[in-house]
């Protein structure tokens, strides 16, 4: 009697809550518990003999602990040393005959700054001329396309190489097809676009700095349009016939060498931590030193970023490993599926710069999702190919009887997310090997899509340190901004008085405040042809006028922003001072 009346009073809901829901939660409590017992999943591999021949012939000549443990250390070592061999020929064993030892370079290698980043006159990035450099750069520069809006005169380049000339009519007889570029031209875009590097190889050759050139064509070769410059520009630079080197980027040679051991390694191991940190290791390195390695012109900076970055990722690993890979991994004797199912992603995410960053998805604002041609259905479908894995992972998550627990968890992420969203003054910015980390435990069993997801979490958060580093999850709007539009206040500039020869500029009044970005601009500045020409500073007399006499006999362009120190805001769109001395305005907007 007295246990049905202690049952009877369970069901009862608490005072004020509706019967209904009080079934209703209760019915759902229940739900998640799971089934009675738990259904544990281990995956059963698909032709075990097959499967397991790799253990079978482990077993039979290295029988002993001490035999695995020497047949490892050889393996590692064979890896590294093949792996060093090609690094050191893809990066320290060409010269460029008569210019000695290459530079590195990124793809996005340029000489000339954003806005008036080069200071007055472009003095920051000088030489402008007599001046030449041997370069080496890396394959694949190509598909390197500007993120956010560059102004090259009226001209927005988004979306595309920033590649700024091509071949010229006048030109000195030792540049490589009379091809002359703008200063702010990626250098290896421009190289490949000239014809003088390989874009699928990479290459070295020679540079050399040719002062103030004007009237820039546009022209499309080897896969890339460059952007066409009806006026002058101060800086320029051309590649040197007969400098090309016989030098190659081997990146994808080391990646073959470094897939190739870590197949071995998992065909012959079942030890789910001798796998997943060596496994780990060489993802790391790879991505580092040969895949995706940071822009930076010195390798031996390089190799100092990569192993300062490598001892926090391991603390970030040993914590995944620990509560997560170990249990998808323990005892698993599926060799191959564990290579195509585990292995095969963690590469596919390592790779993230050849893979899913060609997602037209670069950063998760408004701006950039309405900007870029495609980000709005690749959102949505990538949102809804992650909200069915996770229906899928929930309800594993049930079956094992863990989904009280994952869920507490996952809540306690999303509190976190929201309070830091909470906080004024700064913008919450979920990296990729943030994401990797946060989705990580909810691939904690052992099935075959959990191999599956696991190993592109786990390469992907490699490819995420190794590149980038460990950047903050919550940024001010200028680190989030970066390169980007600030939404800053433009200037209101109009024109007193214009001739063939010169014109006159009213800038306004200075001081200004921007109570959107709480920024008091105590200056101004002015881009000629996108070099600044002219900057002032408030100095109490009132409006500021400019007076500006023409360069040359050719039309120029002029943009304006304000500025705070030497940081400027927002640049205005372009106004057009045309050759017979009319004035076209500049459009509503920042460039």
């Amino acid at each position: 009697m007295s246990a049905y009346a202690n049952e009877s009073s369970q069901r009862q809901p608490r005072k004020g809550i509706p019967q209904s829901i009080h079934n209703t939660w209760t019915a759902v409590a229940e739900w998640t518990k799971g089934p009675d017992p738990p259904r544990i999943f281990v995956i059963q591999p698909f032709f075990p003999h097959i499967q397991e021949a790799p253990l079978t012939l482990l077993d039979r000549y290295a029988p002993k602990r001490k035999h695995r443990i020497f047949l490892w250390i050889v393996w590692f070592a064979c890896w590294l040393f093949t792996f060093s061999l090609i690094l050191r020929a893809s990066s320290f064993s060409a010269t460029v005959p008569g210019y000695g030892s290459p530079m590195r370079l990124g793809c996005l290698s340029k000489y000339w700054s954003e806005g008036n980043g080069c200071g007055l006159n472009g003095n920051e990035c000088r030489p402008f001329s007599n001046a030449t450099l041997a370069f080496r750069c890396p394959a694949n520069c190509r598909r390197e396309l500007v993120q956010s809006p560059h102004a090259v005169g009226d001209q927005e380049v988004v979306y595309k190489p920033l590649v700024v000339g091509g071949p010229a009519e006048h030109h000195p007889d030792n540049l490589f097809k009379n091809a002359i570029y703008r200063g702010d031209s990626y250098i290896c875009a421009s190289a490949v676009h000239a014809g003088i590097i390989d874009d699928a190889q990479g290459g070295c050759a020679a540079l050399t700095l040719l002062g103030e050139q004007r009237h820039f064509s546009s022209s499309k070769r080897h896969g890339i349009r460059s952007v066409s410059f009806d006026s002058y520009f101060p800086h320029t630079f051309g590649f040197l016939s007969h400098s090309r080197a016989s030098c190659r980027d081997l990146r994808w040679e080391a990646l073959g060498v470094s897939v190739t051991f870590t197949v071995l390694l998992g065909l012959f191991t079942t030890s789910a931590g001798v796998f997943f940190w060596s496994t780990f290791i060489i993802l790391f390195f790879q991505t580092a030193l040969a895949t995706d390695p940071p822009n930076l012109t010195n390798y031996y900076s390089l190799l100092s970023v990569a192993f300062g970055r490598f001892l926090p990722a391991c603390f970030c690993g040993w914590v995944t490993y620990r509560y997560t890979v170990k249990r998808t991994l323990a005892n698993l004797t599926a060799q191959i599926e564990k290579c195509i199912l585990w292995l095969g992603p963690a590469w596919v995410g390592a790779l993230n710069n050849k893979t899913f960053d060609k997602i037209p998805i670069q950063r998760l604002t408004p701006h950039d999702i309405s900007a870029q041609p495609g980000a709005v259905p690749a959102l949505i479908t990538t949102v809804l190919i992650l909200v069915a894995i996770a229906i899928g992972q929930a309800w594993s998550f049930r079956l094992e009887g863990r989904m009280r627990r994952y869920l507490a968890l996952y809540s306690s992420f999303v509190a976190a997310l929201l309070l830091m969203v909470a906080i004024p003054g700064l913008s919450l910015r979920i990296h990729h090997y943030i994401l990797a980390l946060l989705l990580l435990p909810g691939t904690s069993f052992q099935n075959r899509p959990s191999l599956l997801y696991q190993g592109v979490l786990v390469g992907l958060f490699v490819n995420g340190i190794a590149r980038w580093g460990f950047d903050s999850i919550l940024q001010t709007p200028t680190e989030l901004l970066e390169g980007m539009q600030k939404g800053s206040i433009l200037p209101s500039v109009s024109v007193t008085a214009a001739a063939v020869g010169n014109i006159t500029f009213a800038l306004g009044r200075l001081p200004v405040y921007d109570a959107k970005l709480k920024t008091r601009f105590d200056g101004l500045s002015a881009l000629v042809n996108d070099v600044e020409r002219f900057r002032t500073y408030a100095d109490g007399k009132g409006n500021v006028t400019w007076n500006w006499e023409r360069h040359g006999e050719d039309v120029e362009y002029f943009r304006f922003a304000y500025v705070a120190g030497s940081v400027a805001g927002d640049f205005t769109k372009a106004g057009k001072w045309l050759v017979n001395g009319d004035w076209v305005d500049t459009k509503k907007g920042p460039s």
